[in-house]
């Protein structure tokens, strides 16, 4: 990106262009050092204000980046380790599936690679049964979660292939937060956002900021009720900002704070090929663009709750990131990578004008 003006530009067409079909909208992009805000529409409230870098939004599944990179730093400093099984830092006596004489292990959980299902045990049917259900995981207490894990069966063996869970993510951070000896929340506080200056992320949202948490919106653009994910917070209970989560990609493009660079290289260096496109680190999808696209590396996570849409993205190779969020429950995922690709493609352009002679 040549200047700062282009890169207001790029993020300001991005925010307009989503306005069109959301409610509101806040975009950030990060490029060789740069960052940019912008954000259209309202925040739904009934102030009628524009969101803002500040604003607070539902991230949904971009948490389970959150939770990976809290196992990274517990495996780091030794407090668990990652082939470590899931069924030890459970409750005694919990009955945890497994198959082919595979055990779950944290590394499964992180990777999508668990064999369990997408939703708890009964999830579907409720959800079936009572599909406008304003806050379907608000019941996903540690007990039911063990009491319906009890009764589970694996889809494959562990470690065999990709099966998206949040059932797993969801457990995964109810397990570290027990090896802790504290809440997912105050884990994510004490492991990724006190270190990062990212006061304004956590699971408890709007009360204590009042009047910063956006309405959320349905894909009709109806306003609807906040998400609680109760004990399965590991796997989309968190809220964040545009101006927070520059701080989270940051350090994910350079490593370059020291209490946290060794578990950013962790969560990199685990893989797991989902197909020969695509991949899964911890916690983070991958895929590499076809030549005629560019070749780019992209790593991301996307994330969508009952009134709100996220999008996290970025390439460690050329320095450029993408955040889009939204208050409303329609996917941002193709405008965030035309995005980040646009990004990337005059990243890759402009280091080819440097070195000509």
């Amino acid at each position: 990106m040549d200047t700062a003006q282009d890169l207001d530009a790029l993020a300001l067409a991005t925010a307009e262009r989503l306005a069109r079909r959301h409610v509101g909208v806040a975009v950030a992009v990060v490029a060789g050092g740069q960052v940019a805000y912008a954000a259209a529409g309202t925040t739904g409230r009934a102030d009628g204000g524009k969101p803002s870098a500040e604003t607070l939004f539902e991230i949904g599944s971009v948490t389970k980046t959150f939770t990976a990179l809290c196992l990274a730093r517990m495996a780091v400093a030794g407090t668990v380790e990652l082939d470590e099984p899931l069924a030890r830092l459970l409750p005694e006596g919990t009955a945890v599936p497994s198959r082919g004489g595979q055990e779950i292990t944290l590394r499964h959980l992180s990777t999508h690679t668990s064999g369990l299902p997408r939703l708890p045990k009964g999830m579907m049917l409720r959800a079936l049964l009572r599909p406008r259900t304003p806050d379907p995981y608000a019941g996903c207490t540690a007990d039911v979660l063990l009491s319906g894990l009890a009764r589970t069966r694996l889809g494959s063996t562990p470690g065999r292939r990709v099966r998206y869970s949040n059932l797993g993510a969801g457990l995964l951070g109810l397990a570290l937060a027990r090896r802790a000896g504290t809440t997912y929340d105050q884990l994510v506080t004490t492991q990724v956002c006190a270190p990062l200056g990212m006061s304004a992320t956590g699971v408890a949202g709007d009360a204590s900021r009042p009047g910063r948490l956006a309405q959320g919106h349905d894909s009709r653009r109806r306003p609807t009720p906040p998400w609680n994910l109760a004990d399965l917070a590991g796997a989309g209970g968190l809220r964040s900002s545009a101006i927070d989560l520059v701080s989270y990609v940051r350090v994910q493009l350079d490593c370059g704070r020291p209490e946290l660079a060794e578990a950013v290289r962790l969560t990199r260096q685990v893989e797991h090929r989902d197909n020969r496109f695509s991949w899964m680190h911890l916690g983070w999808r991958a895929h590499r663009l076809h030549p005629r696209q560019g070749g780019h590396l992209q790593i991301w996570h996307n994330g969508e709750t009952g009134g709100f849409a996220s999008f996290v993205g970025f390439d460690p190779e050329t320095g450029t990131a993408a955040i889009v969020l939204s208050n409303t429950r329609h996917p941002v995922d193709a405008p965030a990578f035309d995005l980040l690709r646009t990004l990337q493609d005059q990243a890759t352009s402009h280091d080819a004008r440097r070195g000509a002679v």
